[in-house]
């Protein structure tokens, strides 16, 4: 196994310098703070995780022409972009939106207008899509190895970081040693979130996964008062009443209740929370042994997908997926591959186009957006796949929508 993890990561390894400026250089990112699970760990970035003066933090700039790149095919005109990811000196998470604060008028004239609508576009139809072909995929087609399609998802995302960052599409951090081994208990918690969504979204609609998921937000919401003695004002206290309320009722009145999909969905919000608290503990840290003194949401992102294939592998192997997946008919279905293939790949996709999206807006539209997003998903999962319904459950639903929005507006004030 540690012949197979070395071939991995062999072309991204490189020597920790010894030059005290990589150890101590330290960026504050505001993205670094919300995660790349399946169904966004958390929706929004916080207030509080601001860029401090005197700070750089990587690359908006560069990942917003990248996306740029991606979505329209436009590459005339394109002015040279730095190697770094974000750049400038910001205070205000206003000036997330532009990172030169507001001095610098855009090159792209109309895309000055349609920047926002087009990111803000992508990033929904990226979140929504992927959860309803997750949901086809282990419901439709009944696919009963949630691991399985973990792994070949987080595949997929790897192969396609590795080839847009040797192609200099975006940035992509070098790995060290040092960096594996302290981010391993990171991923490992990572690994068992994906898990646990995968088969709560089997077992569970996609409405009701999403009032459940709000049971995350409580958890965090406590986890930072006792870990980081972070005082929460009183709109999210009442907030998180409101959520539990509604995910009470919600599987009182839930028609097609699941006792196992509830209690994978019960220890998915644990180890999400767990996953966003432990990222912040271990972030400065990880930071310190990069080369630049920064960890970009992409270098996450194929940190994360990569260091999950070998305990992907040991998992499929433990649990004997591997027999069930090579003697199942459904592989044998052309489409259920395509499903599975564009869900691992919107997936990817949300990671490009929140930070596309954050970058053209700012945290205040980001979290509205991210927390409104939640209300076609739940509906499109009712209607497509046919879920029983009756008027207590849809009205714990709405009521549900509602606290997810009010806590994302009272996350946003400050105390």
């Amino acid at each position: 196994m540690s012949t197979l993890l070395s071939s991995l990561l062999q072309p991204f390894l490189f020597p920790i310098s010894s030059d005290p400026r990589y150890q101590n250089r330290y960026q504050a990112c505001g993205m670094s703070d919300f995660k790349l699970d399946v169904v966004i760990a958390q929706d929004f970035p916080e207030p509080d995780f601001r860029p401090k003066k005197e700070e750089t933090i990587s690359g908006a700039e560069k990942i917003n022409d990248a996306v740029y790149k991606i979505f329209s095919g436009n590459f005339a005109g394109r002015r040279a972009i730095s190697d770094r990811l974000f750049r400038g000196n910001q205070a205000d998470s206003d000036s997330l939106g532009n990172p030169n604060g507001g001095e610098e008028k855009r090159e792209h004239g109309s895309g000055k207008k349609s920047g926002p609508l087009l990111s803000g576009t992508a990033y929904c139809i990226s979140s929504c899509g992927m959860i309803l072909l997750n949901k086809i995929a282990l419901s439709t087609y009944n696919f009963n190895a949630g691991i399985s399609l973990m792994f070949y998802q987080n595949l997929i995302s790897c192969l396609v970081v590795a080839v847009l960052g040797l192609s200099g599409v975006v940035s992509v951090e070098k790995l060290s040693w040092k960096l594996i081994r302290v981010w391993i208990p990171v991923n490992i918690i990572f690994v068992g979130m994906l898990v646990s969504g995968m088969y709560s979204l089997k077992y569970i609609n996609i409405a009701m996964v999403t009032i459940l998921k709000n049971v995350t937000n409580i958890i965090t919401a406590i986890g930072e008062v006792y870990i980081f003695r972070k005082r929460q004002n009183q709109k999210v206290w009442t907030a998180m009443f409101f959520m539990i309320i509604s995910a009470i009722s919600g599987g009182i009145t839930d028609l097609s209740f699941d006792s196992m999909g509830y209690t994978w969905q019960i220890m998915n919000c644990i180890l999400t929370a767990s996953y966003s608290l432990t990222l912040r503990k271990v972030m400065d840290k990880a930071k310190q042994l990069t080369r630049t003194g920064s960890l970009n949401e992409i270098s996450m992102v194929l940190l994360n997908n990569l260091l999950s294939l070998p305990f992907g592998i040991i998992l499929i192997l433990l649990f004997n997926e591997w027999e069930y997946v090579i003697t199942t008919d459904v592989i044998k279905l052309p489409m259920f591959w395509v499903v599975a293939t564009a869900s691992g790949l919107l997936g990817l996709a949300i990671s490009f186009t929140s930070m596309w999206f954050l970058y053209q807006t700012g945290p205040t539209t980001y979290s509205l957006v991210g927390s409104l997003n939640k209300i076609p998903i739940s509906f499109a999962g009712l209607v497509l796949f046919k879920v029983p319904l009756s008027l207590p459950n849809l009205f714990s639903i709405l009521f549900g929508l509602f606290a997810g929005i009010f806590f994302a507006r009272a996350k946003m004030s400050r105390s």
